[in-house]
């Protein structure tokens, strides 16, 4: 196909995130709305509580912090909290927060690519407009308010 026909390449706007990732984002933002009163959330109980090394769970914990959707609290008992209301937090605002970078692409997959480039927008609109429609006040309201007994205290982050 000769270069003059295929599309000129839109602006990338991508959300490469795996679902594991933002299954993993949505479960704390959730833990952390439920858990964080009267002090923050400890990260270490948070990744004990869902089965992960420390280091695994943290990275998207920063992510969260840097997007504005947690606030990490120091001192000896210090951890997370949601840095919004529960209300003003949708299931959109968590995917873009711990989306990913995308890898780079040779000049002829940009090329192929930029005709699938319509298609791949649609539906990552729709996904988008799915996860907005939900924020963390609606799943936490899901869940009943109903949260496990409460784990010791631990005086690290």
């Amino acid at each position: 196909m000769p270069e003059a026909d295929i599309p000129a390449r839109a602006p990338r706007d991508t959300l490469p995130v795996t679902a594991g990732r933002l299954r993993l984002a949505i479960a704390a933002l959730l833990d952390v709305a439920l858990h964080a009163r009267p002090q923050p959330v400890n990260a270490r109980l948070l990744a004990e509580r869902h089965g992960l090394p420390p280091r695994h769970l943290e990275t998207v914990l920063q992510a969260l912090v840097r997007h504005g959707l947690l606030k990490g609290v120091r001192g000896p008992r210090g951890g997370y909290e949601l840095a919004r209301e529960r209300r003003r937090i949708s299931l959109g605002d968590t995917a873009r927060a711990v989306a990913g970078d995308a890898a780079p692409e040779t000049p002829e997959a940009a090329g192929l690519s930029a005709l699938a480039e319509p298609t791949l927008a649609a539906a990552q609109a729709a996904f988008l407009a799915a996860l907005d429609a939900v924020s963390v006040e609606d799943l936490c309201r899901q869940a009943g308010g109903q949260s496990p007994p409460p784990l010791p205290a631990a005086f690290d982050i």
